[in-house]
């Protein structure tokens, strides 16, 4: 929906941390892009799944993102609209989905070279569309008209699909939405501090973020203690060695 239809604003809404949101495991996440790398088919669209698995992002800021709102040399990636297209097959520009959702975004090497390899691939329509202003979308439909949320899903679907009727091991559901939960439950499992992680989700509500860490479980705090105790023991190491003169 693109707008509340009532004449009032929900308050006090609690979070359901009762259910795991949706999120595939790392070992899973290597085998689809490894999977999307190597298939002949799909291959040309490696780059944004990768991107979709580690940045986090909705998929239609994805959709909205420009050639200005990528710094490559700064490695930022500018997230302040969305692209979305009504059920009157309207294509509109909209804010972020809360003012939390406008955020620069850092990105690392490997994903600024995925956005570097896909703007050197972008083929230019012959008339550059513009939607309330923006134009210059990373993908575009063969009508000239940028890809949405819709088209991606699509993919997705197909790419899962392709890949259960190849491997005897399948795939669970993978859309660009459980991506977003797949970084989101990554970067919890690796330590980052929650509300680091809600300012790169675009969380307005930090419960919605912490609702990742209630599902850590026995394995994560093992990990967790492992990685704590590590410099320790090295450093006990060190104080063993006898002094060089």
């Amino acid at each position: 929906m693109n707008k509340n239809p009532f004449g009032f604003q929900l308050a006090g809404v609690v979070v359901n941390d009762s259910v795991t949101r949706e999120a595939i495991s790392r070992e899973q996440m290597r085998q689809f892009l490894k999977f999307v790398h190597d298939d002949n088919c799909y291959c040309k669209y490696y780059e944004v799944v990768y991107i979709l698995f580690h940045t986090g992002m909705r998929i239609s800021e994805f959709c909205g993102l420009t050639l200005k709102d990528i710094d490559l040399e700064n490695r930022i990636v500018n997230i302040d609209h969305q692209l979305q297209r009504t059920s009157e097959l309207e294509y509109i520009v909209e804010s972020t989905k809360t003012n939390s959702g406008t955020r620069k975004l850092p990105i690392t090497e490997d994903v600024a070279q995925c956005f570097a390899a896909i703007i050197e691939d972008r083929e230019p329509p012959a008339v550059e569309k513009f939607i309330d202003g923006y134009g210059g979308f990373l993908f575009y439909d063969d009508k000239c008209m940028p890809l949405v949320a819709m088209h991606w899903e699509h993919r997705f679907n197909n790419m899962v699909d392709r890949c259960n009727s190849i491997y005897k091991i399948q795939m669970p559901n993978i859309t660009p939405h459980v991506c977003r939960h797949t970084y989101c439950s990554n970067q919890a499992k690796s330590g980052m501090n929650p509300k680091t992680l809600q300012y790169l989700m675009g969380h307005s509500d930090i419960g919605v973020t912490m609702n990742v860490y209630t599902h850590l479980g026995l394995e994560d705090a093992a990990d967790e203690l492992k990685r704590i105790e590590a410099p320790l023991l090295a450093r006990k190491e060190i104080e063993k060695k006898p002094e060089k003169a």
